[in-house]
């Protein structure tokens, strides 16, 4: 069977996808981009490969999906409004027309979903397992990204969501055996592996952030790691109330079945929430704004003095002893 070259397989499957005229239907190495008055670029990149954040025989759509999506969670925690977006794609050799089109229906699904549209990219074949990198543009007004550096000691800080779903999504995909035995019901597994399988990038979240947010990174490391990620930029620490750490209903049952599961869900990765910083009198008000979208943020700390030191709390304000287990990429 003869499969279309580069040039028919980009005016088949990508071309479509490149609805803004800064592309220039894709006819030329680059994109034509406006940045509006008043606004500055930000521009984010990530790679996914196959075997390492998405299993091979994943849906392609749901590949696709999740590739954007990780990119636009990072937008998210930035307040910004996306533009638009670059992608790589590094095909493997046994790559299909059929596999390729349910990929690109994929990109054009959440293209419709998040107002984003395709301004290039590459495709290229490897000998080794598929492989995609996506850059995402977006936009904020000139000195507003939630920018990791701005926490300030008594900062409170706040999550969106809910915490460990992803990571408990991927375990039970691991082992599928395990959901039995940690007691979870048929629609509370769907829900966790849905979790793992296509983040939500809170882009909703871009006004309330925007106006009562001091600083900001979204969860894709693990809760525990990229809040020290933060704090290492902001040269702070913070203290986390366990307790308060928002989890689903599922999370909960899984967490009450095996308290060990503890570390995965506070720090296992994958979660795409967002972390985000206010001053503490501008926290009621970044709640309430939070909730009028339909999105919940939850108190669940405070930023301190001590460097690059994220400590976990009990109820009774005691220093719960933990193992860091955030996502390496190396």
């Amino acid at each position: 069977m003869t499969r279309p070259g580069e040039v028919e397989l980009i005016e088949r499957f990508f071309a479509p996808l490149a609805h803004d005229p800064a592309a220039l239907s894709l006819l030329d190495d680059t994109a034509v981009l406006a940045v509006p008055d008043g606004r500055e670029l930000v521009v984010t990149a990530d790679a996914l490969g196959s075997g390492i954040h998405f299993f091979a025989d994943d849906a392609p759509d749901a590949i696709a999906r999740k590739a954007l999506r990780v990119n636009l969670s990072d937008l998210a925690a930035k307040a910004a409004e996306p533009l638009g977006y670059l992608l790589t794609i590094a095909l493997a050799a046994d790559w299909t027309e059929d596999w390729l089109a349910a990929f690109a229906a994929g990109l054009a699904a959440d293209q419709a979903e998040f107002g984003v549209t395709l301004l290039g990219g590459d495709t290229i074949r490897t000998d080794g397992p598929t492989t995609l990198s996506i850059t995402a543009l977006g936009t904020v007004p000139k000195g507003r990204a939630l920018k990791r550096a701005a926490a300030r000691p008594g900062d409170i800080v706040c999550v969106s969501g809910t915490i460990g779903d992803a990571a408990l999504g991927l375990l039970i995909r691991k082992d599928p055996g395990r959901a039995a035995l940690l007691g979870l019901a048929a629609g509370e597994v769907d829900f966790l592996c849905d979790r793992y399988l296509l983040p939500r990038p809170r882009l909703g979240l871009r006004p309330a952030l925007g106006r009562h947010g001091r600083a900001g990174i979204d969860v894709s490391d693990g809760l525990v790691t990229d809040t020290g990620k933060l704090c290492r930029a902001a040269g702070t620490g913070a203290d986390l109330d366990v307790a308060a750490i928002p989890l689903s209903a599922a999370a909960r049952v899984a967490l009450e079945r095996d308290p060990a599961l503890l570390a995965i869900l506070l720090d296992g990765g994958d979660d795409y929430e967002i972390v985000v910083t206010c001053e503490a009198g501008a926290v009621e008000d970044l709640v309430a704004a939070a909730a009028a979208t339909g999105v919940p943020l939850t108190p669940i700390g405070r930023i301190t003095a001590d460097t690059g030191i994220v400590r976990l709390l009990d109820g009774e304000g005691a220093e719960i002893a933990f193992e860091k287990a955030g996502y390496e990429h190396f």
